[in-house]
């Protein structure tokens, strides 16, 4: 069976705007006004979906909730743990540790912050997706949580609202690209990147704005 995946990015909050380094589960990242305005727009704008994810961000998290997502928080769908740069911005980071933001911008497999390596996220992601396995059964719910019969075409599609770390990685997996390409992907908030294949092949979707997704 074809499994296909919708990950949503999540609306922008003030760490997003600010360019500042989530700190993951626990956080106290919230959306901002025009993120909440956004997501509210498109609330249960869903198709039928066999399982629903959540990164354990604050943000992604709050995005799913004004969704109207009833989805379950997976810790392998957590954020890049950035260590000692977690909460604080890139040009911080930049300004006080030059040479270890070039390590860590030029080279997959360093982490001079002591978190974890973009290798290691996109070894994880890639094991994530390519071990996906969704049945999604005749009586399945709606993605809005309404207990309706869903026709065939939920069966293996997963929803998942998920930190653009994570979606960038899953896009370079799918097409089987250098890690390095990460930094050439951009993940624009509340959009939708989409991934179809089986048996660890993957076709592309990206960039979708969320309005434009048919229930």
């Amino acid at each position: 069976m074809t499994t296909r995946v919708m990950f949503i990015s999540p609306a922008i909050s003030t760490a997003l705007r600010a360019a500042r380094f989530g700190e993951g589960a626990g956080d106290q990242d919230e959306l901002d006004a025009v993120g909440l305005r956004q997501a509210e727009a498109v609330r249960e704008t869903f198709p039928r979906a066999a399982a629903l994810y959540v990164s354990p961000s604050r943000r992604c998290l709050r995005t799913a909730e004004v969704l109207g997502l009833d989805a379950e928080p997976l810790p392998g769908l957590a954020p890049c743990a950035m260590g000692r740069w977690q909460g604080r911005t890139l040009d911080e980071v930049a300004a006080a540790e030059p040479q270890a933001v070039a390590a860590w911008l030029s080279d997959p497999a360093s982490s001079p912050h002591g978190g974890e390596s973009l290798l290691a996220l996109h070894t994880r992601v890639g094991h994530w997706l390519d071990t996906l396995t969704v049945e999604g059964p005749e009586g399945a719910d709606r993605a809005d949580g309404a207990d309706r019969k869903a026709p065939d075409d939920s069966r293996g599609r997963v929803i998942a609202v998920a930190e653009p770390d994570l979606i960038r990685a899953a896009v370079v997996h799918s097409l089987g690209a250098a890690p390095q390409a990460f930094w050439r992907i951009d993940v624009r908030p509340l959009t939708v990147t989409e991934l179809s294949g089986r048996d660890g092949r993957w076709n592309l979707l990206s960039g979708r704005p969320l309005h434009s997704v048919a229930p």
